[in-house]
């Protein structure tokens, strides 16, 4: 399976300067994979994680991609995004960093990144749904994105099939900003996922 190579950069962190490289993938691919399930089980193996048949669906049906960075050969940060492309919006649906390696500012250089990969494919805005419970880490959590230039929108939003409450943020990603509330966010938001979890196969 074919591996794009999109990036190669010297990432200023807290602690200095790393070299990293990123890779996606549009399409399922195990090597890949298993460098980003390292970290994709350490943030969310306990609450929140997809099903691998859930995201090898995505990746199938062509609405996701796969994104690992490296540094020194070694996995340190991936993220999955979700793609609707008629309606130009892009969801990152996981983003983790090596534990490790956090609190170093590498979260918020890839999601830098990933905002100019977007605007370069013509996406126009970045959504990300957070959870709204006010606890430490879920304040913590908002307050990172917040930091990337993502607007927090007030509606909170009930699931049937999970008793956590959720709360949508935006990053506009053109001059015709203007704004955005939750409801409408939400719209894409469960668009993209009746899509991921539609034909599956068992």
């Amino acid at each position: 399976m074919q591996i794009i190579n999109w990036c190669k950069i010297s990432v200023k962190s807290l602690i200095g300067v790393i070299f990293m490289e990123i890779k996606t993938v549009a399409k399922w691919d195990e090597e890949l994979w298993q460098d980003a399930n390292t970290i994709y089980k350490e943030a969310f193996g306990e609450k929140g994680a997809k099903p691998v048949k859930i995201i090898k669906n995505m990746l199938a049906k062509g609405i996701a991609e796969l994104h690992v960075g490296y540094s020194d050969a070694k996995p340190i940060v991936m993220a999955l995004t979700g793609k609707l492309t008629h309606e130009k919006v892009m969801l990152i649906d996981y983003l983790a960093v090596l534990e490790k390696e956090r609190n170093h500012g590498i979260g918020k250089q890839f999601v830098t990144l990933m905002s100019q990969k977007a605007m370069s494919e013509g996406y126009e805005m970045l959504i990300i749904e957070a959870e709204s419970e006010t606890t430490p880490d879920n304040l913590r959590r908002m307050a990172f994105w917040q930091t990337c230039g993502f607007y927090l929108t007030s509606y909170i939003h009930t699931y049937i099939w999970v008793p956590e409450t959720y709360q949508a943020m935006y990053l506009p990603l053109t001059n015709k900003e203007t704004k955005k509330h939750g409801e409408e966010l939400f719209v894409y938001v469960n668009t993209f996922h009746r899509m991921s979890f539609s034909d599956i196969k068992k």
